[in-house]
């Protein structure tokens, strides 16, 4: 794997935006898919979350369209409104000095706000089946300018039963756009999607061995359950830490252990299911802002 992402034949704006943002060296999966991407062809590449697929998806499809003509270019499917967010921010970043626009677009947000931005012109669409396809039916989206798109997490959005819409979004689009399709297994509904909507695609494949990013370190500790927050608090008082993500087991135990370490001075919020969705985005911006 090389150093830099000088040798990816990457525009300067591109590169300077991942610079920016702190990344040095391309990971596995950006190293192998970009090139292929950026020459055009379908791709079919199997990797988690985590190794920087957005990256390698959204840097070449950054390159590939021209900003500014009005209609949207670039969609991107995604199964969930978070990962909308996350992936609508990560293209917006690498594409700040290009001057992309770049809208999401998910359940639980009013419609008038989206419409009047897709009236104003966006680049670059993110979103869930589901939006997407209300959207498409209220004349509000049209994808008939698309020369690219991609399928995030396509294994996730097809246990959830998006299979139809997606067909129904892909027909959408021009036959000879360019498509990518990111899935942690390729189960054969997966195939058969494929199958159906990539030409030629070029299989990549992270092994399971590289699926872990190389600059992580995991550790593990065996303690009481009545001493798990005295251990949690003691890594946090030790360790540089600017942010952390904690899981728990319960959507309870979240709020609880979110309680305790705000008493104890480690400034915390819970984030779980039964929360709505504005007050889960002002956690996410309020946790995004601290780093």
């Amino acid at each position: 794997m090389h150093s830099d992402f000088s040798h990816l034949a990457l525009r300067a704006e591109l590169i300077q935006a991942v610079a920016d943002a702190g990344y040095t060296e391309p990971t596995p999966i950006q190293d192998a898919v970009i090139p292929v991407l950026l020459s055009g062809q379908d791709v079919i590449g199997q990797a988690q979350t985590g190794t920087g697929k957005t990256a390698a998806f959204g840097l070449p499809l950054l390159q590939n369209i021209e900003p500014g003509l009005g209609s949207v270019q670039g969609l991107i499917l995604a199964p969930t409104r978070e990962l909308a967010m996350q992936v609508s921010q990560a293209i917006y970043t690498y594409g700040k000095h290009l001057g992309v626009r770049v809208l999401a677009v998910y359940g639980g947000q009013p419609y008038a706000r989206q419409i009047s931005r897709l009236k104003k012109g966006v680049d670059v669409v993110v979103g869930t089946p589901g939006r997407l396809l209300d959207l498409m039916r209220r004349n509000s989206l049209d994808l008939s300018g698309v020369r690219v798109l991609v399928l995030d997490e396509a294994d996730e959005m097809l246990s959830m039963g998006f299979i139809e819409d997606i067909e129904t979004i892909l027909a959408a689009t021009p036959a000879e756009r360019q498509t990518a399709l990111f899935s942690a297994t390729v189960p054969p509904d997966i195939r058969r999607l494929a199958d159906g909507y990539l030409r030629h695609p070029q299989s990549i494949t992270i092994e399971r061995r590289q699926r872990t990013v190389s600059t992580t370190e995991q550790r593990y500790y065996l303690v009481n359950l009545a001493d798990k927050v005295a251990a949690l608090t003691r890594l946090l008082e030790t360790e540089e830490i600017s942010r952390a993500l904690i899981f728990a087991r319960t959507r309870v135990g979240t709020g609880e252990l979110a309680s305790e370490l705000t008493a104890l001075g480690f400034p915390a919020e819970a984030l779980h299911g039964d929360m709505g969705q504005g007050e889960r985005e002002q956690v996410l911006g309020a946790f995004a802002a601290n780093g």
